[in-house]
């Protein structure tokens, strides 16, 4: 799954929505793009549930289309 992030700017970020996701579900797969301001997430959990966790991070996300 793929999710824009558009208040993703740093390291810092990725770093929170990564221990946020990898809190919600621990075999999560998570790979930032600071470039395009997008979240490739590999999860057994639903899109609105990885939103959640990136919204538990302090950040909105919205899924990208495939």
């Amino acid at each position: 799954m793929e999710f824009k992030v558009p208040d993703m700017s740093c390291g810092h970020c990725t770093a929170a929505i990564e221990k946020s996701v990898k809190a919600a579900d621990p075999a999560a797969s998570v790979a930032c793009d600071l470039t395009d301001r997008r979240v490739k997430i590999d999860s057994a959990l639903s899109s609105e549930q990885l939103m959640v966790a990136i919204k538990d991070a302090g950040y909105e996300a919205t899924p990208v289309a495939a």
